[in-house]
């Protein structure tokens, strides 16, 4: 029995979990740059016990929700969300890896997820037709609101045009889908991206409400991805006390675990949690919550970690 036991943790540290890697591979690979919510870690205003020792320590902040997909040998990258971080997410990238933005894919018009736009205008950084690829409500939110539309008509990006559920190839080691879920759609319509490399795959949806609020099943996805990083927003309902929690109805970390109790080991492995909160008792290094969620067989995703296109 013992030696089942270590036979399965080799096989999760060793095939399953991230690997850290030199700055000197050759194969593309997907990073994560961010984890937090759309107000980052700890948050504006927030006097919390929660976030009270970030603010002493800084080293402690955790950025906002991104992703990034990563080619060492064309010297480009694509970023999933423009957040209000991206300044130090870009800076990370170019520093480490010796890499130039190529794209911007956005999954929706909520502050943490494309705010980080602004740094691409004449403010700042002035580029020239940087690649913006949105769905349609966003796309037309862009081109029409200010401060954005400026960015359009100043060339600093070009929209590219995605449709649902219609594989984009990038290139021939590269294709990205957008897949529409329910949410908070204000301003646009909500997406999740599929991306595929030559050999792995990887779902990245950081927001997203009740999964029974969706017509696919989120387990569809996990099956046919080789990870995915799911909306993880909140562990719990306790989070917001004195908060209408229908009205940001994401699923919580809890109901997640139950619905998916009964998946196979390697199934669950495959699920990072992304976007959480603040109040979010898994942002606490020692917190129980996270002794138990890994225990489960689940993952949190953390800011560096490398999955290799392999």
């Amino acid at each position: 029995m013992r030696h089942q036991i270590l036979l399965l943790l080799y096989f999760i540290v060793t095939i399953l979990f991230p690997k850290q890697i030199t700055g000197q591979e050759k194969e593309p690979f997907l990073i994560v740059l961010g984890v937090a919510q759309d107000g980052g870690f700890p948050q504006a205003g927030c006097k919390k016990s929660c976030c009270e020792r970030s603010w002493i320590n800084l080293n402690k902040k955790e950025y906002v929700s991104c992703v990034a997909w990563v080619d060492p040998i064309r010297k480009k990258y694509w970023l999933f969300d423009a957040t209000p971080d991206m300044p130090e997410q870009m800076h990370y990238l170019s520093e480490k890896y010796n890499v130039e933005l190529a794209g911007i894919f956005l999954t929706h018009a909520h502050i943490g997820h494309y705010a980080g736009l602004t740094h691409l205008g004449r403010e700042v950084m002035g580029t020239k037709n940087i690649p913006v690829f949105a769905l349609p409500r966003m796309q037309k939110y862009l081109s029409e609101h200010g401060p954005w539309k400026q960015l359009v008509e100043l060339k600093n990006i070009q929209i590219i045009p995605l449709e649902a559920d219609f594989p984009m190839q990038i290139a021939d080691w590269f294709e990205v889908t957008a897949i529409k879920v329910p949410h908070r759609d204000e301003f646009s319509e909500t997406a999740g991206f599929i991306i595929k490399g030559n050999v792995k795959s990887f779902f990245y949806l950081p927001d997203i409400d009740k999964w029974e609020k969706w017509d696919r099943l989120i387990e569809k996805y996990i099956n046919e991805t080789d990870y995915s990083f799911l909306d993880g927003t909140f562990y719990n309902a306790l989070e917001l006390p004195g908060r209408n929690m229908s009205e940001i109805p994401h699923p919580f970390i809890i109901e997640s675990m139950e619905r998916w109790k009964n998946l196979p080991l390697t199934e669950k492995n495959k699920i990072h949690f992304i976007h959480l909160n603040h109040t979010n008792p898994l942002l606490q290094k020692n917190h129980p919550y996270k002794k138990q969620l890994l225990m489960a067989g689940y993952n949190m995703a953390k800011i560096g970690d490398i999955y290799l296109d392999r």
